[in-house]
């Protein structure tokens, strides 16, 4: 990798590679061209092209200027090969990609000279299109770009009559015929230090490594198996844990995953509960309404095993990987009923009751100054029976905390939803509730054929 100065050396490099590559250039001319034309002496510049032609500069000169730096997509946060050991975390090196563009100007009037120049500095590029890490090393004391593990290559560019045009207008000066290059890749070291974690003096009680049992290895989950094939569960319903070494579990965890919730604790479940089955473990969840329910919360879960083994007389640990799980809440029911009616205004007023409870924000009456709010995200979807869009709405915000000294509620099950129907609106819907992007499930997969759940049904009038 390189320091600070790796951009300068670039552009060093080719400048070197254009002033000594080109002078005496006329010497070798065919007998063709005119000796006015005076091409044995030119001048490399590294100006802005508005001001890279002096006033009063009539000498052959080509111009080189960057005009644009750009990340590196290939290499870009990515550490660098033999500078970072596994474990060590790192800045990665900054990953350049640098974009020139190389102008001729004649001393003359005569473009002709200009022409030559501009082929003779192509053909350099050309035929040095990896640079040499000696030229590198000289063009600038002190750059250590000589030294990265990825070689500096120049590669010419193709723009359409757009993108110059726009290039040019962007330096507001005359146009001149150029020639764009790209030059990759261009690595700068960082200069925070790396972190490298200490050795490991010890694994293990007495050193003696980590404790195995032979033919036997961690637990490990495949997959879990919802009851009647659905994508989620609901309270009150069996699941299935399939999986290898299982033997020897003590308990199955359920930690919900809702980023307001940080202190929501998992759930940990033990026999008789669950049981386990050959290479299965079977869940029983709780029903809806016993007190064992009160612990969940609608949404998204990770469950994993504890599995517990003594080897050599000592008890262990292991817990397997996590899996997702989804936990949907249940509508309990439905007030006024199935059949709502509008009020004077177009508005529909509907009540769920559901189970588990929904989360409510944690609330301090001595420093809060609003109301209570919802802990997870909830929406009641309506779908039309004629499959048209479904309508998404908000439910009323949570009733106020009880005064003090009162403990403010953790979880609410009774949902109010308001919003207006249209007469162009009124139908019959399949009612969703939906909890941390979680769905009830609408279809009923204990019949044969599946059917639609017609409890979920309303008519709005």
């Amino acid at each position: 990798m390189s320091n600070p100065l790796a951009i300068a050396a670039v552009t060093a490099t080719l400048k070197q590679m254009l002033s000594n590559s080109t002078n005496g250039v006329g010497t070798n001319l065919p007998a063709e061209i005119p000796n006015n034309l005076n091409l044995n002496s030119i001048s490399v510049t590294t100006r802005p092209p508005d001001v890279a032609r002096q006033t009063g500069d009539t000498s052959n000169q080509l111009n080189l200027f960057l005009y644009q730096t750009i990340p590196n997509a290939a290499l870009r946060n990515m550490d660098m090969p033999r500078q970072t050991q596994p474990g060590d975390t790192s800045m990665p090196p900054l990953a350049l990609t640098l974009h020139y563009l190389l102008s001729a100007y004649p001393s003359g009037d005569d473009d002709v000279a200009g022409h030559i120049l501009l082929g003779q500095a192509m053909r350099i590029f050309s035929d040095n299109a990896i640079l040499n890490q000696n030229d590198i090393r000289n063009a600038l004391p002190g750059n250590d770009l000589y030294t990265q593990f990825e070689r500096v290559r120049i590669t010419q560019q193709t723009f359409s009559v757009e993108e110059i045009s726009k290039l040019w207008t962007a330096f507001a000066t005359s146009y001149r015929v150029s020639v764009a290059y790209e030059v990759s890749v261009v690595l700068i070291e960082s200069a925070r230090p790396a972190k490298t974690p200490q050795p490991v003096l010890s694994r293990g009680r007495n050193d003696r490594g980590i404790p195995a049992l032979a033919g036997t290895s961690l637990p490990n989950l495949d997959a879990v198996v919802m009851a009647n094939l659905q994508n989620s569960a609901v309270l009150g319903d069996q699941l299935t844990l399939t999986g290898q070494n299982l033997s020897g579990f003590s308990a199955v965890s359920f930690t919900l995953a809702n980023p307001n919730l940080p202190d929501f604790p998992s759930i940990l479940m033990t026999p008789p509960a669950v049981q386990l089955t050959d290479s299965a473990i079977t869940i029983y969840l709780p029903g809806a309404n016993t007190a064992a329910s009160a612990a969940w919360m609608p949404g998204f879960y990770s469950v994993a095993v504890v599995v517990n083994r003594t080897v050599d007389g000592q008890a262990q640990t292991w817990t397997s990987n996590q899996l997702p799980f989804l936990l949907a809440p249940r509508i309990e029911s439905i007030a006024p009923g199935n059949v709502l009616t509008r009020d004077a205004n177009g508005n529909v007023t509907l009540t769920l009751t559901c189970s588990p409870a929904v989360a409510l924000a944690p609330f301090d009456p001595a420093t809060d100054t609003q109301n209570m709010r919802f802990g997870q995200q909830v929406a009641l979807l309506l779908v039309p029976l004629q499959g048209a869009a479904a309508q998404q709405i908000a439910p009323q915000a949570p009733p106020p905390p009880p005064a003090a000294p009162a403990p403010p509620p953790t979880s609410i099950a009774t949902l109010t939803f308001q919003f207006p129907v249209a007469a162009t609106q009124v139908g019959d819907y399949w009612v969703r509730l939906r909890v941390d992007g979680v769905d009830l499930a609408l279809v009923n997969r204990t019949v044969t054929p599946p059917q639609f759940d017609v409890s979920q049904k309303i008519t709005l009038q």
